[in-house]
């Protein structure tokens, strides 16, 4: 009876806790990621009130919450969304990979952690964070803006890299032979894309199966359906967050708008469980030796998002306001990052992951809003400066006539959507 008391103590403390942070977090308009990390470190052991009671139901809670988290995202986007974005933007897709996986990947072998851990690492700085993102969008009012869809494209080409990268660490985490690896990676991309051939030529059947008038009944043929999914997924050896994001794909129209809505409170309650627990197993004492190389990390694949999100929207046609607004926007890492290094830590791997992996989400989910909003005036007023000539040799001789002043004009295209 005393355990079952301390398990409710600690728990309500735990959401009441979130809903305080959330509420502090949507008044000064920052994601409250950052907050709920620190919560978990305040919580966790080494931490100023360690928990013990509750945990297991947090780890519970935490694994409901990755399923949560892959299956909103994939009720963003259909089948056609998916095969379009593949068509049209892979390029994009391919220098992100390659400018942001690239320094994790090196971080990792410099500080002599090995070639798996180089592979998490790798995926924990190229992931941007979708949520953050998207809430950033929503607050500065841009997304209405040219450069949007090249920032969403880049995104889609991220959440559906990993359906294919986490099996892959999964494999290799669980230490199984190159056999057995390509064989979990070929049962992911045969469900992968057998879901996505489902989703395009039976996707109104399937949604309208799902589909129901009550929200109640909606509410728990999606939600069972995800965990049956997911939890199959998993016994194939394939990662249960794919499981989920697939079948967010598979579903479309009024269904998938209904269960968005239905489900958002519930993803936003164990997302903050899952962030928390992730902060439960990182010792606080841990995290001031990598500080360093989580700062240096942040710093570099900062100006590397930028340079990605300044080439593909120049790519696609935006102006240079445009450019510098996408590049700012992708700096943000959250969810992503901690749901990649959360497998490395549960399977026992290299113990200084998780806290580099906290520290560098901390900088990065904090930066990301700023470089959002000032990327683009600081670029130019730099950009502006450089160009600007000397005011002796523009001086003009006797007798030539001062040259018109130009006007400076407001490409109107620019301020779409913009506050």
């Amino acid at each position: 009876m005393h355990s079952s008391a301390t398990f409710l103590i600690e728990f309500g403390a735990i959401i009441l806790g979130l809903g305080l942070l959330g509420r502090f977090a949507n008044r000064f308009h920052f994601s409250p990621i950052p907050l709920y990390l620190l919560a978990g470190l305040a919580f966790g052991q080494g931490g100023l009130l360690p928990l013990d009671t509750s945990e297991e139901f947090v780890a519970t809670g935490a694994e409901i919450g990755v399923i949560l988290l892959l299956l909103m995202l994939g009720l963003e986007y259909t089948a056609s969304d998916l095969v379009s974005n593949l068509k049209t933007q892979y390029p994009a897709g391919l220098v992100d990979a390659a400018l942001n996986a690239l320094p994790g990947a090196a971080m990792a072998l410099l500080l002599g952690w090995g070639p798996v851990a180089a592979v998490v690492l790798a995926g924990v700085t190229w992931i941007s964070s979708s949520g953050v993102i998207a809430k950033v969008l929503g607050d500065l009012g841009r997304l209405g803006n040219r450069e949007t869809p090249v920032i969403l494209s880049i995104l889609v080409l991220e959440d559906l890299s990993m359906a294919v990268y986490l099996p892959i660490i999964t494999a290799l985490l669980a230490g199984t032979s190159i056999a057995a690896g390509s064989l979990t990676l070929g049962i992911a991309l045969g469900v992968a894309g057998l879901v996505l051939l489902l989703a395009v030529r039976l996707g109104r059947h399937i949604s309208r199966f799902v589909s129901s008038d009550d929200p109640e009944k909606l509410l728990l043929v999606v939600l069972g359906l995800t965990l049956l999914v997911a939890g199959l997924a998993q016994e194939l050896q394939v990662s249960a967050a794919v499981g989920a994001f697939l079948v967010g794909i598979a579903l479309s129209g009024e269904v998938a708008e209904g269960a968005h809505n239905l489900l958002a409170p519930l993803r936003d309650l164990f997302a903050g469980v899952f962030f928390v627990f992730f902060g439960l197993h990182t010792d606080p004492s841990s995290i001031p030796p990598v500080l360093l190389p989580a700062l240096a990390l942040a710093v570099v694949t900062a100006l590397t998002k930028i340079a990605t999100g300044y080439w593909a929207a120049k790519r696609a046609g935006s102006s240079a306001k445009g450019r510098w607004r996408a590049g700012g926007t992708l700096v943000a890492r959250g969810e992503f990052s901690i749901v990649i290094a959360g497998l490395a830590v549960t399977s026992g791997s290299e113990p200084s992951l998780g806290p580099l992996t906290t520290a560098y989400v901390l900088i990065l989910v904090i930066l990301g809003p700023l470089t959002a909003r000032y990327t683009e005036p600081v670029a130019l007023r730099l950009t502006l400066r450089r160009s600007k000539p000397d005011p002796a040799s523009r001086a003009p001789s006797v007798g030539t006539a001062l040259p018109a002043e130009p006007t400076e004009t407001l490409n109107d295209q620019d301020a779409v959507g913009r506050p």
